[in-house]
C-alpha cells in the first residue's frame, strides 16, 4: 500500500465516520419528529386515519357478561330478620356494542357528534345455561316503592298484589324485563335497553389539539350533568375510556366518563403488561374513586342520602336514584372496596381484586384502549318498616346485590399483527438504525 492509498483511507475512513456521526445526529430527532408527526396525523379523528378507522369499527366483538345472585333462604329472611345467603351463577354472555355508531356529523370547532345505538345479543357457546334459568331475587318492585312511596301507601300496593320481598324470574326477565303485576308496567335491570341510544356525544377530533382527542365536549346535548348538586360531581371529564392522547406518560392520571354509573372516574397507571407481543399499559381504577367523603372529600358530593350511607362514612356505593329515576345503587362486584357494613348485610360475597377490579390496557404511543374489563354491580335496597308487613321482622337497612356485570373487548390476534406491522415495526427498525449508527460512532473514534 503506497502513502498515497493509506492517506486516503485514513481520510475516507475519517469523513465516513464523520458522515455516519453526524448521520446518529440528525437521524435521532429526525427519527423522533417522524414519528410523531405520524403518530399525530394517525391518531386525529378524522376520515382516512388509522384511529377513525378503529372508532367507527365494530369488527372488535365487545361482550356483557352477568352473575347474578340467588337467594336461597328467602324464607327465614322474611320470617326471621335473617341475612340473605346468595350464591352467584354466571356468566351469562351477550354481545354488545354491534351496531356502528350513527349520524356522525363533524363539527366547526375540531369536534364530532355521533349517537351510539345500543343492543344486546345472546351468546349461549359463552355462557353457562340459557337466558330461561330461574333466579331467586330481589323484588325490583318492591324495592322500589320501600325508597320512593310512603310506606303505608306502599303497603297497600304490596298487598293489594299479593307481592312479596323476593320473586322468581328468568335471566332475561330480570335483565331485559317483565311485566309486574304491582305496578302494571315493564321492569328490568337493564330496561329498556335494545333499540335505545347513549348519547349524543360530541367529542374534539384532536386536529387542532392532539392532547384533546376523543374528549368529550358535550354529552346528550350538554357541556356537565345536572345529577349531583355540585358542579365537581357534574363535570364530564375525559373520553369515553374506548381511546386517548398519544404518547402518555405513565405518571399521570386518566380521566374517562360513562353514562352508566352517570359519572367521571379517574384510572391510575398499575404497571406494563404483554398483549399479544404489544407493550401496553395498565390502569387500574383507584380505592379512592369509590371511597367515602371522609377518606377522599372529592367524594362529598356523590354522597346524596346520609341514612343509608351512614353519614357519608359507607364507601364502595354509588347512589344513582338522581340518575336513573329508580333507587339503584352501583358498586365493584362483591363490593370490592366496599365498608363492612355492606358485606356484614348479606352472607355469601367474596371480593376479589384480579376478577372483580376495573381496568384498561391501552397502548401508549397511540393513546388506543386495546383491552378492557369495566365490572360493576348493581343493588337495590330494602330494610325495616313498621308500615309494611312483609317488612317487619327486617332488624337493618340491607344493600342487596342483585347481579355483576364485567363488559368487555380485547383487540383480535389479525388487529394485533396489523398493529405490530404498522406501527411497532416501524418504530422498532428506525429505533435499530439510531441505535447502530450510534453503536459505529461509539466504537470508530474509540479506535
Amino acid at each position: 500500500m503506497t502513502c498515497c492509498d493509506l492517506k486516503c483511507g485514513l481520510i475516507t475512513g475519517t469523513v465516513l465516520g464523520a458522515l455516519i456521526a453526524l448521520l446518529g445526529v440528525i437521524l435521532i430527532p429526525v427519527g423522533n419528529m417522524f414519528i410523531e408527526n405520524t403518530v399525530h396525523t394517525e391518531t386525529v379523528l378524522e376520515n382516512g386515519t388509522l384511529a377513525f378507522d378503529t372508532w367507527t369499527s365494530v369488527d372488535t366483538p365487545m361482550y356483557r357478561q352477568f352473575w347474578l345472585f340467588d337467594v336461597q333462604n328467602p324464607d327465614e329472611v322474611l320470617s326471621q330478620g335473617a341475612k340473605p345467603v346468595l350464591v352467584q351463577k354466571g356468566p351469562y354472555t351477550y354481545r354488545t356494542r354491534f351496531i356502528p355508531k350513527t349520524n356522525i356529523t363533524f363539527n366547526d370547532n375540531f369536534t364530532l357528534s355521533f349517537v351510539l345505538p345500543v343492543g344486546a345479543i345472546f351468546e349461549p357457546s359463552m355462557s353457562v345455561g340459557t337466558e330461561e334459568d330461574i333466579f331467586t331475587s330481589l323484588n325490583l318492585a318492591v324495592a322500589g316503592v320501600y325508597s320512593l312511596l310512603d310506606h303505608r301507601l306502599a303497603n297497600l300496593l304490596i298487598q293489594r298484589s299479593n307481592s312479596t320481598l323476593f320473586q322468581s324470574r328468568t335471566v332475561k326477565e330480570l335483565l331485559w324485563g317483565y311485566k309486574d303485576p304491582m305496578l302494571g308496567s315493564t321492569l328490568g335491570v337493564f330496561y329498556p335497553y335494545n333499540d335505545t341510544i347513549d348519547g349524543p356525544y360530541t367529542v374534539f377530533t384532536g386536529k387542532d389539539d392532539i392532547n384533546k382527542v376523543a374528549t368529550i365536549e358535550r354529552w346528550a346535548g350538554e357541556p356537565s350533568l345536572s345529577y349531583w348538586n355540585d358542579p365537581y360531581c357534574n363535570k364530564i371529564n375525559g373520553t369515553d375510556g374506548s381511546s386517548f392522547h398519544p404518547f402518555l406518560n405513565k405518571k399521570e392520571t386518566l380521566f374517562f366518563f360513562s353514562s352508566d354509573i352517570c359519572r367521571s372516574i379517574s384510572a391510575e397507571y398499575e404497571g406494563t403488561v404483554d398483549l399479544k407481543g404489544i407493550d401496553v399499559y395498565r390502569y387500574m381504577l383507584p380505592p379512592e374513586a369509590l371511597a367515602s367523603p371522609v377518606e377522599n372529600p372529592d367524594n362529598q358530593c356523590y354522597c346524596t342520602d346520609p341514612v343509608i350511607t351512614r353519614n357519608c362514612t359507607t364507601a364502595g356505593l354509588l347512589d344513582l336514584t338522581a340518575c336513573r329515576g329508580t333507587p339503584v345503587f352501583l358498586s365493584l362486584p362483591h363490593f370490592l372496596y366496599g365498608s363492612n357494613d355492606l358485606h356484614q348485610g348479606v352472607i355469601g360475597l367474596n371480593p376479589n381484586f384480579d376478577e372483580h377490579s376495573i381496568f384498561l390496557d391501552v397502548e401508549p404511543i397511540t393513546g388506543f384502549t386495546l383491552r378492557f374489563a369495566k365490572r360493576l354491580q348493581v343493588n337495590m335496597l330494602y330494610g325495616p318498616s313498621d308500615s309494611i308487613v312483609i317488612l317487619n321482622k327486617i332488624k337493618d337497612y340491607t344493600v342487596f346485590p342483585i347481579l355483576w356485570v364485567n363488559e368487555t373487548a380485547v383487540l383480535d390476534d389479525e388487529t394485533a399483527d396489523m398493529f405490530k406491522k404498522e406501527l411497532i415495526a416501524r418504530m422498532d427498525l428506525l429505533e435499530g438504525i439510531q441505535i447502530g449508527l450510534i453503536e459505529y460512532k461509539r466504537r470508530y473514534f474509540a479506535e
